[in-house]
């Protein structure tokens, strides 16, 4: 089948099936709309981890060990930085730090995020179009049990330690959504919307926390697919399955499939588990979700267009 997909997604989970489906797809028959809830400013630059992920992943750039950064990184600058007693808990590798700071000039000389994100796209090759969520401020807190704190300060300097409670999406009820990423939700020749394996409550909800977001996907005609971010009970990659837990939430599949219950059609477990119980509007399919290679990215990739397919044939 042909047409428009639409992929959401944030984290090293949601870059690797975004990458898969570049390679399933052609440059025009995609768009990617990252989570930049994560962004914060560090040492004077604006950081955007997501969007840094995915623009890694499509590039070829990604580390295959850490799962986060560039690949064949050096670490002068930090050392460097550390010797003099600076702030060391973020990591910035020598090469990472160039793109923090070609898009810190240039945010500070008033282009748009997404007008960088553009510009870092076409510098590094990479067709596929990638779009922030928003250009206005949107930031993730998370109450714990020490307080509220930005989620970078709990994420990697407090390393997820404190207990969760609650989040919130700081400036969402203000932003507005990215111009061609809403306009991409709403076309005619829409295929799929994609919501990759991210975390679902600091990758995926702070998308659908801009206005807009949610409505344009319950309203698609297009079926909207959940790739599950946990198997076997546990988080592939991060803290979600902590967060689940302390938010007093089973760690499993079909508890990440309640949470899209609203707007999805159909949910991608892993093979590995049992297929849930049903779900009322959702259908549960099963696939290897686990991308540990290329090969299955692209795997994965062609599974979920496929599941996409079968919801379209049946429920046209």
């Amino acid at each position: 089948m042909t047409g428009h997909v639409v992929a959401l997604c944030g984290g090293v989970g949601g870059a690797k099936l975004a990458h898969g489906l570049e390679l399933a797809l052609q440059p025009t028959e995609l768009t990617i709309i990252v989570n930049t809830g994560d962004d914060f400013q560090h040492l004077g630059l604006s950081i955007a981890p997501d969007l840094d992920s995915v623009v890694y992943a499509l590039a070829g750039l990604s580390d295959p060990d850490r799962g986060w950064g560039r690949r064949d990184e050096t670490w002068t600058f930090m050392k460097a930085l550390k010797g003099l007693g600076g702030e060391s808990w973020f990591q910035l590798g020598d090469g990472d730090l160039a793109l923090h700071v070609e898009r810190s000039w240039r945010l500070a000389h008033g282009v748009s995020l997404s007008e960088v994100t553009a510009h870092l796209c076409r510098a590094l090759a990479i067709a596929t179009r990638v779009l922030p969520m928003s250009d206005d401020p949107v930031r993730t807190r998370v109450l714990t049990a020490e307080g509220w704190l930005d989620f970078q300060e709990y994420f990697v300097h407090r390393q997820c330690q404190p207990a969760v409670r609650e989040f919130m999406f700081a400036g969402a009820d203000r932003a507005r959504a990215q111009p061609e990423a809403l306009a991409a939700l709403q076309r005619r020749d829409l295929r799929a919307i994609i919501m990759c394996p991210s975390n679902p409550f600091v990758s995926i909800e702070p998308i659908l926390a801009v206005p807009g977001f949610r409505a344009a996907m319950g309203q698609s005609h297009a079926p909207v697919v959940a790739v599950t971010p946990i198997i076997g009970g546990k988080a592939v990659r991060g803290p979600a399955a902590k967060m689940m837990t302390e938010l007093g939430l089973e760690v499993s599949a079909a508890a990440v499939a309640r949470r899209y219950a609203d707007i999805i059609r159909g949910f991608v477990i892993d093979q590995a588990d049992p297929l849930p119980e049903s779900l009322q509007g959702v259908r549960f399919f099963s696939a290897a979700t686990l991308m540990n290679s290329t090969e299955d990215r692209l795997r994965l990739a062609h599974a979920v267009l496929q599941v996409a397919d079968t919801l379209s044939a049946t429920h046209p």
